[in-house]
Formats: C-alpha cells, structure tokens, sequence
C-alpha cells in the first residue's frame, strides 16, 4: 500500500514539473512575440512620422506653387489690360489729324515692343516656375531616399532658388581627415542615383571648417582642409558612382561661411559640413533673363 501511494505521488510530482516546463516555455515565447510586437509598432510609429514630415513639405511647396501662378496670372491679366487699353487708344488716335504718320508708326512700335516684353515676362515666370517644380522634385526624392539618415548627418533645404544637401563631417571623415569613411559611401550612393537622374543640373561641392587652427605635413591650413574634404566628395561621387565629373565643381570655404558662430563645440560642429549644392545649368540660367536667347 505505501508503494502504490508513493508511486502516485512521483507521477503527481513528474507530471507537475512537466506543466511547468510547459508554462516556463509558453511564458518565454509570448514575451519575444511581445517584444517583436513592440519593435513593429515603434517602426511604424517613426514611419508614420516621416510619411507626415514629407507630405508637410509637398503642401508647403504646393502652396508655394500656387502662389507663384496666381502672381502670373495676375501679370498676365495685367499685360491683358494694357494691351486692350493701348489698342483703344490706338483707334482714338487713328481719327485724330494731329497724329502725324510718323508719330503713328513710333506708338506701334513702343506698343510692339511692350508685347515683347510681356511675353518674356511669361516666358520668364513659365521658366522659374519649371525651376521650382524640379527642386521640389528634387528635396522630395532626396529626402525620401536618405529617410534612414540622421537629420544630424544630413540636412537638406532649398535656399536662394537652389537645392543645398549638407553633409556633417563626422559621418564623412575622420577629424583633420579628407579620407572619406566607408559608412557615408552609402549616403553618397543614395545622392549620386538622385544627381544621375537628373542630368540637366550642375553640381557645386563646397567643404566647410570650422575656425579651430590645423597645420600637418599635407595640410596647411583650413582652406587646404575644405578643398580637398570636398575634392574626396567629388572624386568619390564620380568614380564609384557614376557621376559625370564635367557636371561638378569642387572648392573649399575654409571657415569663412559659418552656419553660426564658433562659440562652442556644438556650434563648431555644425560649421564643419560638406555641401553639394544643386543648381541649374548656368548657360540655361542666364537664357532666363536674355530676350531671344538660344533662338
């Protein structure tokens, strides 16, 4: 009889540690679902976030878009005005003896001329809108291929009518270094495919210091520093990515073009970047402004 009671109370006994070891398992296996789950949820949080930070900037370049033609059409309306006011005047004048055949032909050529003019304007306003469209292009394909990308480690804007790309040191080179490092190849990859997409602009690379003195064997002073930090860029942009090298301009600014002021290490720290500034080709910039160019 105690044999067969103690033979119970081992199997009860067995039996428990399995359902345990059961237990245990499945407590294990629903915490690694959990923490999945909460990687998955953080992801699409910082997704959501950057979808939302790129349709802001699509609305407010939108909205630039559609102020820039409502200031067209309104110059239009203006030129539109004139024109029917001139040729009224025209037709009054017409009936008047006093308009000499000579003073006649003078007015229809300032009013020829006038129409001129208010065609190159429309031509003008067509050209800097097209221009504006490709830079909005521009920031959004730029921005949506370097999403990963720490906006400490890269910074993109348009200023002044042209696309800037800013580029911190520290993800390019060593301090005191133009050797570019292996992990910005791929940053300079995802710019290179955006620049080889677009063929008809022209690419400025300009390297940037801060005002902390540098001297070496190779290195004479800050300038040196910038020009050849930008030549690297340059020179990497077109040899391992394709980039054509008559498109590219390379120059140094040493510390002469501060973001902000040297007066801390933060601030010291963004001074020290390497800018590609993206630009339209100059030849078609100038036509902009030139009556009858290229014709």
């Amino acid at each position: 009889m105690k044999n067969t009671i103690l033979a119970v109370a081992m199997l009860f006994v067995l039996g428990s540690c399995a359902s345990k070891k059961k237990l245990l398992t499945a407590q294990k296996q629903a915490n690694e679902i959990q923490i999945q789950l909460d990687k998955a949820r953080a992801d699409l949080n910082d997704c959501d976030s950057r979808t939302a930070s790129l349709n802001n900037d699509l609305k407010a370049k939108n909205d630039e878009l559609t102020s820039k033609n409502s200031k067209m059409k309104e110059l239009e309306d203006q030129i539109e005005f004139l024109k029917k006011n001139n040729n009224n005047l025209l037709d009054r004048m017409s009936d008047l003896s006093v308009i000499s055949k000579e003073g006649s032909e003078s007015i229809k050529k300032s009013l020829a001329m006038m129409d001129a003019q208010g065609t190159q304007i429309r031509d003008l306003n067509s050209s800097i809108q097209k221009k504006d469209s490709l830079n909005m292009a521009l920031v959004l394909n730029l921005k949506r291929s370097l999403a990963d990308v720490s906006d400490e480690d890269v910074q993109i804007e348009v200023k002044k009518g042209v696309v800037y790309v800013s580029l911190s040191d520290k993800m390019l080179f060593k301090s005191g270094s133009s050797m570019i490092n292996s992990a910005a190849e791929t940053v300079l990859s995802k710019v290179a495919k955006i620049l080889n997409d677009y063929k008809e602009i022209e690419i400025l690379i300009e390297g940037h210091t801060d005002n902390v003195p540098i001297a070496t064997d190779k290195i004479t002073d800050n300038w040196d520093l910038s020009v050849l930090r930008a030549t690297s860029v340059a020179r990497t942009l077109q040899k391992k990515y394709g980039v054509e090298p008559v498109r590219m301009i390379a120059g140094g600014r040493g510390e002469y073009l501060p973001k902000v002021a040297n007066d801390s290490a933060p601030n010291r720290s963004l001074n020290r970047r390497t800018e590609i500034i993206i630009t339209p080709k100059l030849d078609q910039f100038f036509n902009l402004y030139t009556p009858n160019a290229g014709k």
